[in-house]
């Protein structure tokens, strides 16, 4: 049987091998999990459909297109008995009679590390001490094992001088500063899919539009009040934290009722008016930026919001999301804040026309009546396709959303 590229959506034509999680040759059994593709949007595992010997033609790293035949299963051979599943201490035991109990012993120590990581150790007979995790907090990720056959990286030792007791010879500044090989200097590393789809969308969105940016600035006083008024009963209520992004989407939604071309996009020589709201959100991750769809978002509570945003945030670093969450939306919302970011020009997301971008919030000195006090504030920024979209029509729809927010009694609260 033919293991091939399945169809995962239409603008999608290739694919890259991530990882194989057999090796050419095991015995595999039905729904038995044999690899991970990464597409330029989303990852997608593959499942043996049926049981027998696996014999690999496309490897790790490469890009195959979409209905390609990147391996086959050999009905033919016994398959591999079913067995229950092993913790990853257990299965790089099993893996390894001879060492099981120092693997045991040294797994019990190691960093944070993906499920996967423990059975390809074991497999490959790599020392897991002996890797440096390059995920968040020295999470340990199969891009970090070495190939099978490659010689694994020697434990980190401190050096012990031959004669400790002699002081070491002073010597000029410039001798002391340290030398590195020239290959050391840098390090090339292909793109994976998802940042060669990214870095073409950025670069349409700059030669395909005519792209322009008006700025503003929000007094975050009564929605900062209203929140902390309200965030214990809401959480207690609905069992999700009360955001500031919720009431941006909320903002954004109402305000594009008002602005409809800020909601449309251009097809050809035609305008398309969007009747409905369906309003990305800019989520960062481990594979890169994605931005997921909230559906019908005038027509959400603000716990529905909150539980969506959360809910594609967690997914987003697993690359869990589903092709159908990350395509069709009408507007997106980017909040470089959370990165301590306070003024930018966000690049617009075609084929939408706009994108709205918030910032970190900053006590500062502003005039209000005549009188000099502290407030905190947020720049927003509203990108825009100048061919659809008028200076005052974008000008205006950043206003709207200033007096919702700055007024947020406005939109109703679901409590």
């Amino acid at each position: 049987m033919d293991i091939i590229v399945p169809q995962v959506g239409e603008s999608i034509v290739e694919a890259e091998i991530g990882q194989w999680f057999k090796k050419d040759g095991d015995l595999i059994t039905k729904d038995e999990l044999l690899l991970e593709l990464e597409t330029e949007k989303i990852n997608v595992e593959l499942n043996a459909e049926v049981s027998g010997k696996l014999s690999v033609i496309a490897q790790n790293g490469e890009t195959v297109k979409i209905g390609a035949v990147i391996g086959k299963i050999d009905e033919s051979a016994a398959a591999a008995p079913e067995a229950k599943p092993a913790a990853p201490q257990e299965k790089a035991a099993v893996a390894d009679p001879d060492r099981a109990q120092p693997v045991a012993a040294e797994t019990a120590e190691l960093p944070p590390m993906n499920p996967a990581v423990a059975k390809l150790a074991a497999e490959r007979n790599i020392d897991l001490s002996t890797i440096k995790g390059s995920g968040r907090g020295g999470r340990i990720l199969v891009d970090d094992l070495p190939e099978a056959g490659a010689e694994p990286p020697p434990k980190e030792t401190t050096p012990v001088p031959p004669e400790a007791e002699k002081a070491p010879p002073v010597r000029p500044a410039d001798e002391n500063k340290p030398t590195a090989k020239a290959d050391d200097r840098i390090k090339r590393v292909p793109m994976s899919q998802i940042r060669k789809k990214i870095a073409a969308r950025l670069l349409q969105a700059r030669q395909q539009t005519a792209m322009l940016t008006t700025f503003n600035e929000i007094d975050m006083s009564r929605l900062i009040t209203l929140r902390n008024s309200h965030k214990q009963a809401f959480e207690k209520k609905h069992g999700v934290p009360l955001g500031f992004m919720s009431f941006f989407v909320k903002a954004s939604a109402e305000s594009l009722k008002e602005y409809d071309e800020v909601n449309a996009r251009i097809d050809g020589d035609d305008i398309v008016y969007h009747n409905y709201y369906d309003i990305g959100v800019a989520v960062g991750s481990e594979r890169g930026l994605v931005v997921p769809v909230i559906r019908d978002a005038d027509r959400l509570h603000f716990d529905d919001i909150e539980k969506a945003i959360r809910d594609f945030a967690g997914r987003a670093n697993s690359g869990k999301l589903t092709l159908d969450e990350l395509t069709g939306g009408t507007f997106t919302i980017s909040n470089g804040g959370i990165y301590g970011s306070v003024l930018s020009t966000p690049l617009l997301n075609p084929p939408q026309s706009a994108i709205l971008g918030m910032h970190a919030i900053q006590d500062r000195a502003v005039v209000i009546d005549g009188q000099i006090v502290i407030r905190p504030i947020m720049n927003v920024a509203l990108s825009y396709d100048h061919r659809i979209i008028d200076g005052k029509q974008a000008v205006s729809f950043l206003k709207q959303i200033k007096n919702y927010i700055e007024d947020p009694e406005e939109m109703l609260l679901e409590m």
